[in-house]
């Protein structure tokens, strides 16, 4: 019995010798130099227990076992050449597409131009798109279920790199109904006491409204400990009040906001059609920014395939 499997090569060398009719000649055919296809057949022969090739003078020729073994052999080299083509062609498939993520309010407003671009450019790429909210988005790329992510959350865990792609605002909307609509403004205070519409733990809306009513209870409360409208502020942190009610996409929070289940507070581009209409009047906050960077994300130490960095390229930063 064999001792071990035969290697490619020396069966590529083999099937070649009953080609081309001499060692010499099948050498050069498959780029071995001579003296190690000598060797390489003389082991095959040692392996299998069987004389596969005839030496003389004139050249080298398969001895009737040979040439059994040597169709074999040429089978197997064919079988081996159509491994190498499907990979081949399964690499070039995945090259050719991209698996993204994206947290709802840019998956709703700025991605579907941005993949239209990306695909005037390359047509043949297939683009799948997962949409979830920034903390999904992120344990999305630890898991290895996409490439690249984009997030609306005011921070990025230390595992991934980011670039701003875009810059957007949270907008404090209500039904026309509501007693703010009387008013210049609301302070931070206020909003922070007040129960929401809002959307779910988790999503870059509602952390990025939490971190910056964090912020600006620092600034302008620190160490009170006092309670100011409802909302504590002990430590110089306001926190939010429970929740009027809780939806997990942007459209719920519209509907139920402009049908007057509470305020609510969600990125401009979300509510400027509903503003445009009247079916939603902004109220302006006094001290308190809600400005925002929109952000790709990506695991950090591994380059980029073509196809995501031709969509990082696209958007600059």
């Amino acid at each position: 019995m064999p001792t071990r499997w035969p290697e490619l090569a020396v069966l590529e060398l083999l099937a070649a010798v009953g080609e081309h009719g001499s060692l010499g000649a099948a050498a050069r055919a498959v780029g071995m130099a001579q003296p190690n296809a000598s060797r390489s057949l003389a082991n095959l022969e040692r392996n299998l227990g069987l004389s596969l090739v005839e030496r003389h003078p004139r050249g080298s020729r398969l001895t009737a076992d040979g040439m059994v073994v040597a169709e074999l052999a040429g089978r197997l080299v064919e079988g081996a050449a159509e491994l190498l083509a499907t990979a081949g062609a399964l690499r070039e498939r995945h090259s050719a597409r991209l698996d993204l993520a994206a947290s709802l309010t840019v998956a709703e407003y700025l991605l579907p131009a941005w993949i239209a671009g990306l695909r005037h450019a390359h047509p043949e790429l297939d683009v799948r798109v997962r949409v979830e909210n920034s903390t999904q988005v992120f344990e999305l790329l630890a898991a290895r279920e996409i490439e690249l992510g984009f997030v609306e959350s005011p921070s990025v865990p230390r595992s991934l790199r980011s670039r701003t792609v875009a810059r957007d605002r949270l907008v404090v909307v209500v039904a026309p109904s509501h007693p703010w609509t009387r008013r210049t403004h609301v302070t931070a205070d206020e909003l922070a006491a007040t129960p929401l519409v809002t959307r779910e733990a988790g999503s870059g809306t509602r952390s990025t409204l939490a971190e910056a009513l964090a912020g600006s209870g620092a600034d302008s409360a620190a160490g009170t400990g006092a309670t100011v409208g409802g909302a504590h502020a002990a430590s110089g942190v306001r926190e939010l009040a429970p929740p009027a009610m809780v939806l997990s996409s942007n459209a719920a929070v519209l509907i139920s906001a402009a049908s007057g289940a509470g305020p609510a507070v969600l990125s401009e581009l979300a509510v400027r059609p509903w503003i445009a209409r009247g079916d939603l009047v902004e109220v302006p906050v006094e001290g308190l920014a809600l400005d925002r960077r929109l952000r790709a994300v990506w695991r950090s130490g591994e380059p980029l395939s073509a196809p995501a960095a031709a969509l990082l390229g696209q958007l600059g930063g």
